[in-house]
């Protein structure tokens, strides 16, 4: 049953207690045992590449250059929070910062070549230790939980929205 912010706060009507309950305690092991591990990968690059860096990346080869304004409103964060993760990549040669074509007074951000090749690392980590953690579902329970998992992000990425409250990125890709 979909819910709306007319419902009751009081959302064991929705469904069984006994379930909810267990879906709030497995969404708290998850997110800590999340933030322990940091779902960094495995080998050498696990672990090796901050939350915000990896989403940071991602986002700018996803959609190319852009100023910070642009990656922050992409990202859903604020302007002066993507500026100050920027500049440790910026520093690393991760990242570059060039003119804007059209207006020279512009920054514009860029994954650097050095950037790509250290993101497609960590992601290649990543794949691995998500094929390693699913080794024994199957394809449609993979399907599934991707399913499930961007639904359940989507939804939480909407309640803070309408909260006002400034979260990180909702791409599910990320």
């Amino acid at each position: 049953m979909p819910t709306t912010p007319e419902m009751s706060m009081d959302m064991t009507t929705v469904g069984d207690t006994g379930l909810l309950d267990t879906l709030q305690h497995e969404v708290a092991l998850f997110a800590r045992r999340a933030e322990q591990t940091r779902l960094g990968g495995v080998g050498q690059v696990r672990n090796s590449m901050d939350r915000a860096a990896y989403l940071l990346l991602n986002r700018l080869d996803k959609e190319g250059p852009m100023g910070v304004k642009a990656l922050a409103a992409s990202m859903g964060i604020d302007s002066s929070t993507v500026t100050r993760q920027v500049a440790p990549l910026v520093d690393t040669g991760l990242v570059k910062r060039t003119s804007h074509p059209e207006d020279g007074r512009a920054v514009v951000l860029q994954l650097s070549p050095r950037g790509q090749a250290r993101l497609e690392e960590v992601r290649s980590s990543r794949r691995q230790l998500m094929a390693e953690l699913t080794h024994d579902w199957q394809p449609e329970e993979r399907e599934a939980f991707c399913d499930l998992l961007t639904r359940f992000n989507s939804a939480l990425s909407s309640r803070m929205a309408a909260q006002g409250v400034p979260g990180p990125e909702a791409d599910p890709a990320s």
